[in-house]
């Protein structure tokens, strides 16, 4: 199976009080590293609340291989290196395929996307495209085998069955074909618009 789909890391980390306007100063600096990085996609970082010292960052790279570069560099470890002092990582995640667009940690209240997060209405249709046609398939080729069980172990086989295959194959497959779509912005608007 192929490692070249993006890779969104959403890292976790405590400011120490009084650090705030450091964290930010230390954030748009990891930013202009990374841009120039091979496969870099985008970043940004959100707080929980105006005065809430949890912030979640993440970044997005092009697939797992640039992003392991980026993690390994000098860059990267001198910009980690120098904050030490005023932060805690708390929890580090990493997601591909659709998860890596969709998911946004917290509720935001200060927020410097370079991606574009798409609308519902995008969500949807990128699930409901590859979804749709599998179900079909699952139904038709399960019938002769369920047709006497009762409709809740019918749909529970379908679900135990359709998520994996999902979750790990089509989604990833779909998010990747989709990508400059679901990055477009809508017309009149720029990144810097809220």
């Amino acid at each position: 199976m192929s490692h070249k789909h993006p890779v969104t890391v959403s890292v976790a980390r405590t400011i120490l009080p009084g650090y705030t306007r450091q964290a930010n100063a230390w954030a748009h600096a990891g930013q202009e590293l990374a841009r120039e990085w091979p496969g870099y996609l985008g970043s940004g970082w959100v707080r929980n609340g105006a005065g809430s010292n949890e912030w979640h960052m993440l970044y997005r790279f092009a697939d797992a291989e640039t992003l392991h570069g980026w993690e390994q560099s000098e860059e990267r470890r001198w910009w980690i290196d120098s904050a030490r002092e005023m932060m805690e990582t708390t929890r580090v995640e990493r997601r591909t395929g659709i998860e890596g667009w969709f998911s946004q940690p917290g509720d935001s209240s200060v927020v410097v996307p370079e991606t574009v997060v798409p609308p519902r209405w995008k969500q949807a249709i990128s699930i409901f495209l590859p979804f749709f046609p599998l179900s079909l398939l699952a139904n038709f080729l399960l019938h002769p085998l369920t047709q006497g069980w009762p409709l809740v172990f019918q749909v529970l086989l379908n679900i135990v069955i359709l998520t994996p295959l999902m979750t790990y194959i089509f989604l990833p497959i779909t998010t990747r074909l989709l990508q400059p779509w679901l990055q477009a912005t809508p017309r009149g608007k720029s990144h810097g618009t809220s």
